[in-house]
């Protein structure tokens, strides 16, 4: 048994961030139920590189975060669909909403609405800002919460201006929190018997994502710039050029900095560095960095990774994507599962489903991503 098994999702999310929160609530047993409009789906269904998996709605940018979930179309300005609607929220245990501003008031679907309904129904709204201050009735998409949050700042060099962060990670972190909030309001219904609801805000979920880069900034009233790939006080955490590809080494502490020159070895150093205090070590930053420099360019990156981490040094040589998902460490874990799609040279085999596994009720795809509607007359039954 996976542990939201019995409990019945409402989906009414587009894009990434609520998509992503609902399939990590269906992959742990939750009977999610996509619903979109019938002339607005979510626009990620034909988003993708395949023509032929954008004219069945089944984008890979959309199959990654709809697996397992049923697919109802509903209209909720016509008169039938609101009311099929109402009677779905009366059985419903969660409902997950992500327009932008307050379209579901609008639509009469406000929590203090549906909880006269459901006093037990946990209503989570996801948006840009939040529901509260002068930008929420504001669109946004991962982008612009990296902007207004100054994470494209922090991630830019002087060199470069502020860069965005490639991967949607706002959008992914902020379905994360969603989940935990919505799994969070589960169990406190389990103690008090009472629903509630949950104001999330992407721009919130980004500050979280950058913890202590924004307690630093709270206590000196400073925007640091990103240093890039290589720390301006210790030589031993960067990137470093190997005879074929960079190499990401990660001794930050003394300990690892000794163990990383006696697998360079430069025993004199490592001797050195045992009895010099964090001012000195930084002081000798530029020297030690050269040191290892020299020493690093003479081999490949995968033979420095094997011996570092045989000293129980941090690192890791740079890869592709590709090159990381082959790799024999993430074939070893749960992370991939079979996707459960028809055979399809454009789509994956294997899909992202979720970051841990359990010694029992794991989180699982037990049903493909579905097509547009596919469960609508099933669902009405």
């Amino acid at each position: 048994m996976r542990a939201f098994e019995g409990i019945r999702v409402l989906d009414l999310t587009h894009v990434f961030a609520g998509p992503f929160c609902t399939f990590q609530l269906a992959v742990m047993g939750a009977d999610v139920i996509k619903i979109e409009s019938p002339d607005f789906p979510d626009m990620m269904r034909d988003e993708g590189n395949s023509e032929s998996l954008n004219e069945l709605g089944l984008s890979n940018f959309f199959v990654c975060q709809n697996s397992e979930k049923k697919s109802l179309l509903l209209n909720l300005k016509s008169d039938d669909d609101r009311e099929f609607f109402l009677k779905l929220v009366r059985s419903a245990d969660v409902l997950v909403q992500n327009y932008a501003g307050k379209v579901m008031e609008r639509l009469g679907f406000s929590y203090e609405k549906l909880k006269k309904l459901n006093p037990k129904l946990i209503y989570c709204s996801m948006t840009g800002f939040g529901g509260t201050g002068p930008k929420a009735e504001h669109p946004a998409y991962d982008s612009v919460i990296q902007a207004y949050s100054g994470l494209m700042e922090l991630n830019g060099l002087k060199s470069t201006g502020p860069l965005r962060v490639g991967p949607a990670i706002v959008d992914y972190g902020t379905g994360i929190h969603a989940a935990f909030a919505i799994s969070s309001a589960l169990f406190r219904r389990e103690i008090t018997g009472e629903g509630l609801e949950i104001d999330l805000s992407m721009l919130d979920a980004a500050f979280m994502l950058m913890t202590s880069t924004v307690s630093d900034s709270l206590a000196s009233g400073i925007s640091k710039p990103s240093y890039g790939n290589n720390h301006p006080d210790y030589a031993g955490y960067g990137a470093y050029n190997t005879s074929d590809r960079m190499i990401v080494i990660g001794a930050f502490t003394k300990k690892q900095l000794k163990n990383l020159f006696l697998a360079l070895e430069l025993k004199e150093q490592a001797e050195r560095v045992s009895s010099m205090s964090k001012t000195e070590i930084k002081d000798n930053n530029a020297r030690f960095r050269a040191l290892i420099e020299k020493v690093v360019e003479t081999n490949t990156a995968d033979y420095w990774e094997t011996k570092l981490n045989s000293f129980h040094v941090p690192a890791a040589k740079v890869r592709t994507l590709v090159e990381a998902l082959a790799s024999d460490q993430v074939k070893s874990r749960q992370v991939l599962q079979n996707s459960l799609l028809e055979e399809d040279p454009d789509q994956p085999a294997v899909l992202p489903t979720a970051a841990f596994s359990y010694s029992k009720g794991s989180p699982r795809i037990t049903s493909s991503a579905p097509q547009m509607g596919r469960d609508s007359t099933r669902t009405r039954e």
